[in-house]
């Protein structure tokens, strides 16, 4: 019998298009079993989800956290004290001894959470919030969501990408535009540092021209941080935009994330670090309504992650492999005559597929491909005649400024040497495709 029931949803969800991971997923499950790939292993360096598991240390503390009782009933909304403590050892090295204490911590439901929690926190109908483009798709709800309005500010990309192998500090931000574009409204700028899915690393004296107009105009800012620890360039380092200066502490929000640092995606754990008790405690506020806390097994197992992490050279030894990963990775690019962007930090790769010969004009996209960038075609190709997935990186883009990264795709390098070697080796059979 059929119902009459009607309702009006949230208007912010209708007409929602399908995001970039459906897409991709939907597209390979299909691709799989096609004629160009029964048989054969679909190489997946889209998400980025880990193909290994968290190290055995992780493992074993989450496995002894869900003895006692206590741990698996809810955790204290601002979090455990194992993990505030750990947190609070953990960010001293960078913001001072002593300068930290629980009321500057906050544990949330994996970082993408804690930004939620933020922008709920603070955002007013109407507020506007900047966004430096390309973005992280998730920003973009998490500001809507509270009646926020997104200002965009692109990353220039380098006039080079097309034809040679660029950095990150290659990709510009105009600090006039970036002025121009902050109003009265303005009330938060999101940077996010190692940038996905650039791999940039933003240097002190980007950070400090972002920090000093956000001074200048009282603009807080969300410092997603979740690839903290993914830094290569040992002489850049990682410079955080909270410890520049005691102005820039006063306005930031910093967002960590215990599943990208320790494998563990899965473990939804993440953090908001802020040396402004204040600010904080609006986004506590915040979450406290969204989650009221979260998952308390896994907090400590985080907490004891962290503290032999502190003391066993995990961190560095991390660097050292995904350096390698890398390596494996963009070898395929160098012998394809494909130029990249050389990550400074996360675990993403952009590279650029304009040399690539690909019958735009006759192979048989699906209209829901056609009608988007050609980076959707390139990776749909891809995905359909070599059985390699990769991410369409205009996602991260508005339409109008789509065509910066219309020639590109992002890879994940999130995986194990020998799933890279197979990528590597799947990759080489572009060549004959190359222009």
């Amino acid at each position: 019998m059929a119902s009459n029931f009607k309702f009006t949803p949230n208007k912010k969800f209708l007409n929602t298009p399908k995001d970039v991971w459906s897409f991709t997923n939907e597209t390979a499950a299909v691709a799989s079993t096609n004629a160009n790939n029964k048989g054969r292993e679909l190489i997946n360096l889209g998400q980025g989800f880990f193909s290994y598991a968290p190290p055995e240390f992780a493992i074993e503390a989450a496995k002894k956290a869900l003895d006692p009782a206590s741990n698996n009933q809810y955790a204290p909304t601002k979090g455990k004290p194992q993990l505030i403590q750990a947190l609070i050892k953990q960010y001293s090295k960078y913001y001072g001894e002593n300068a930290l204490d629980a009321e500057n911590i906050q544990v949330c439901t994996g970082a993408n959470e804690a930004i939620l929690s933020c922008l709920i926190g603070l955002i007013n109908e109407g507020d506007e919030v900047i966004v430096f483009e390309p973005f992280f798709d998730q920003y973009i709800s998490n500001i809507q969501i509270p009646g926020g309005v997104v200002k965009y500010v692109p990353i220039n990309p380098p006039k080079n990408l097309k034809t040679e192998i660029t950095t990150g500090d290659d990709w510009t931000i105009d600090y006039e535009q970036l002025e121009n574009t902050i109003t009265e409204k303005t009330k938060v700028l999101i940077l996010n540092t190692p940038n996905n899915p650039i791999g940039k690393v933003f240097n002190k004296e980007e950070l400090t021209k972002i920090g000093d107009l956000c001074v200048k105009h009282n603009i807080v800012i969300i410092s997603d941080e979740v690839y903290e620890h993914l830094y290569f360039n040992k002489k850049l380092g990682f410079p955080r935009i909270a410890t520049l200066s005691p102005e820039f502490a006063q306005l930031t929000l910093s967002v960590g994330s215990a599943g990208k640092s320790f494998a563990a995606t899965g473990w939804r754990i993440g953090w908001i670090v802020s040396k402004n008790k204040e600010l904080l405690s609006f986004a506590s506020m915040a979450h406290t309504r969204v989650c009221f806390s979260s998952p308390a097994p896994l907090q400590v197992a985080c907490a004891e992650s962290i503290e032999l992490a502190l003391h066993n050279d995990y961190y560095e030894d991390m660097r050292q492999q995904y350096i390698k990963k890398f390596d494996i990775l963009c070898s395929a690019f160098e012998y394809l005559g494909l130029p990249y962007t050389k990550p400074d930090g996360t675990y993403f790769v952009l590279a650029d597929f304009s040399k690539l010969k690909i019958p735009f004009d006759t192979y048989p996209f699906p209209q829901e491909v056609k009608s988007k960038a050609k980076d959707f075609q390139i990776a749909y190709w891809l995905i359909n005649e070599f059985g390699i997935v990769a991410i369409p990186p205009t996602e991260f883009y508005i339409p109008e400024h789509e065509q910066a990264a219309e020639t590109l795709l992002r890879f994940a390098v999130c995986k194990t040497d020998e799933y890279l070697e197979k990528a590597v080796d799947r990759l080489k059979l572009l060549k004959d495709y190359i222009e």
